[in-house]
Parts: C-alpha cells; structure tokens; sequence
C-alpha cells in the first residue's frame, strides 16, 4: 500500500506501484500527481484498515500528519513517532550511544539556552526537520547570538513551507557535531525485524561547516566497505526501536574506529524526493518493489557485474541571494556538461523550492574526484 504525496513523485515511483498493483490511498493531490499513470487508486475508509495488517510506503513526510492520525496507538504510529521526533530518537537508542551529548532548545527561550551545556562543535536542527532545513553549526559559544536569531527569522518560514509533521520550528534539538564520513542508506525490516539494505550513498561535504545535500553516491567500493558494518548497525538499531515490516532511509556517520552513530532515521519511506530512485540506477533493480515482496538484493552478483562504477546524485541548488521569481530557467546543456553520463534530468519547480534540478549520473570510480569538485560549484552560472 502506498501513499503519494508532494513535493515530487517520480514516474519510476508511478511505475512501480502501477506495475505492482499497489493500494493507492486516494487524495487530491495523489490525483494530481498521478497524471496519466494507471493506478488502483482506494479510498481512506478501506485503505487504512488493510494499512494496519500489510507494508504501506509514502513517498512524502508530506502524508505522516494522516498516517498517524489514521492509526493512532498501532505499532507502525510508534514506530513513525520514534523517528519523526528527534529528542525520541536520541532518548530511545541512548543505550547504545551514552556518551553521546543532546539537549532540547525551545525556539521560544533561545536566548536563555546554554550553548556550554555541549561540547563543541555542535549541529542544532528542528526537532522534526528533512531536507537540511533548519540545521546550523555551532563553532563557538560566541555564535549562538547569531545563530539564534537566524533560527528566529526562519521558524516561521519553515513551519509555513512544510506541514508540522515534516519541519516543526518549535522546538529545536541541540547535539554533539559527530566527525567521520556520512553516510545514507535505503533499508527495511521484515516481520522478524532483520534488516535489509537496499543501498548505501556516501554524502560528501565541501567543507567541515557544509550542512548541504548536494552530492551523493554509491559504488562497488561504497558498498563493499560498508555493506556489512551497516547491515550490523541496522539489526542493532531494529531490535532497539521495535521496526518490523517497517521501510526507513537512515542517515549516519562513520567514525576513524568504524563506529557507527546514526544522525536521524526518516520513517516511512526511503531517500525523499524520490531520489531513491538511484538505486534502480546504481544496480538496476526496483527498491519499492523489493520492499513489498520482502526480497534482498545478491550483492555479490551486483557488485560483479557493476565493479569500477560509480552513480551519483546532484542537487541543482539555488544560492539563497538568487531572487527565485526572476529565474526563467537554466542551461541545460551547460549544467550537463558538469556530468560524465546523465542517466536522468528532473527539472524543479524554483519558485516553490531552492532547487533547479536533481541529475543522475554515472562515471568511473577513477573519474571520482571530478565528481567532488561539484562541492565547489557555483551553480548561479547555469541560471537564466
């Protein structure tokens, strides 16, 4: 069963759960959004109902508010809960992590929190955020005044632009800046709550303050160093928070030991705006469909037959001086000729977000470098 919801579905994702025969809770914005797709479209009345006893997908944190007012005090509403609220997530797993600092800050007391109650550096964020929104780093104590009014100019953006249950700019969450390579990860777990990974990017920054999500990737190399070490993380981070039949996309970091600390667990659904969809890309099979036919990918035939390459996804972001209702568009052919191989082109609707475009692109692991310099790219040059 499935939900579809904004900011974006993908024809991939449309596909798929036509060609699955998938439940489609019908909403008008699921209409919207479906074109001409052929879709088995179910009315709320019956489609929650079968929600509590099989597997349900939404694309969009867009759809959580319903879902959990929909099945309010099943297991699948606490499961959700536990991701959504940050300060839950981080009390919920502190057995595994108790050396691990996190403190709740209200965005209405901001000038009364301590930032020394932390070791520095350390990220605040909303407590219910996506999409890096929100997220600031705090360097010094003598940056909290500055970061704590920016944080006072952007509540009500945030909370007019996404519905509470995505980005709340109430209450913010205040935690250790955790050092070591990030990673995200596509993963479910079934009945019994054995994790299954259906694929792991790595997320580059271009600097120690980035918070961006402009680049991700995956490789053979990714996912032969990583596969096995996440796959451990995931059943421990399972058995702990109770997921069963439950879909998540993960986001953690990986410290010099190899200790792996989670930075959030997005519920419901696997990377957001559909950029899931790499990983039909990447190895060339449908994750949605795996999910609901509770199949595991063969690593080992993949990686063999997708060795030396290398598949990313760019985020086509806008600079936040670059008055967005001026923009006519972009250079398509310019901002291609960033890329190697563009697998897939998504133009964005700019005046609602502060994205132009997501690319899906493939080179060799050898051409990786190439790659990374799009960290430093400034992408006001493909703008009209």
């Amino acid at each position: 069963m499935i939900i579809l919801d904004r900011p974006y579905v993908s024809k991939f994702l449309k596909c798929s759960a036509s060609r699955q025969n998938l439940p489609v809770l019908d909403t008008a914005q699921a209409r919207a959004l479906a074109g001409d797709a052929d879709l088995r479209f179910t009315p709320a009345a019956s489609f929650f109902p079968e929600a509590k006893s099989t597997r349900i997908y939404a694309n969009s944190e867009n759809s959580l508010e319903l879902i959990m007012r929909e099945l309010k005090g099943s297991p699948l509403a606490s499961m959700i809960e536990i991701c959504k609220d940050k300060l839950l997530f981080r009390e919920t797993i502190s057995d595994m992590y108790p050396e691990y600092g996190f403190a709740e800050v209200d965005a209405e007391d901001l000038d009364a929190f301590d930032p020394s109650v932390l070791p520095l550096p350390f990220i605040v964020k909303p407590a219910r955020g996506f999409f890096s929104l929100g997220v600031h780093r705090v360097e010094s104590d003598d940056d909290w005044p500055e970061i704590s009014e920016a944080i006072r100019n952007e509540t009500d953006r945030l909370n007019d632009q996404y519905p509470s249950e995505v980005v709340s700019a109430g209450t913010y969450i205040a935690e250790e800046a955790i050092g070591g390579r990030e990673y995200a990860v596509d993963v479910y777990w079934d009945e019994n709550g054995r994790p299954v990974v259906l694929n792991i990017l790595h997320h580059p920054f271009g600097s120690e303050d980035d918070v961006s999500d402009r680049l991700y990737y995956t490789s053979d190399e990714v996912m032969r160093s990583m596969l096995k070490p996440v796959t451990e993380f995931a059943a421990e981070l399972g058995k702990v928070c109770g997921f069963r039949d439950f879909p998540a996309h993960v986001e953690i970091r990986v410290l010099k030991s190899g200790r792996i600390i989670p930075i959030e667990a997005n519920p419901l659904r696997f990377a957001g705006w559909c950029v899931a969809d790499i990983t039909r890309h990447a190895w060339g099979f449908d994750p949605y469909e795996y999910y609901f036919t509770n199949r595991q990918p063969d690593w080992n035939d993949l990686l063999e037959k997708r060795a030396g390459t290398t598949t990313a996804m760019t985020i086509g972001d806008i600079p936040a001086d670059v008055d967005r209702k001026k923009l006519d568009g972009f250079d398509h052919d310019a901002f291609e000729s960033l890329f190697d191989t563009v697998l897939e082109l998504r133009e964005i609707d700019w005046e609602k977000y502060p994205v132009f475009a997501f690319v899906f692109s493939r080179t060799d692991n050898a051409n990786l470098p190439r790659l990374m310099k799009l960290l430093e790219e400034d992408f006001r040059h493909y703008l009209r």
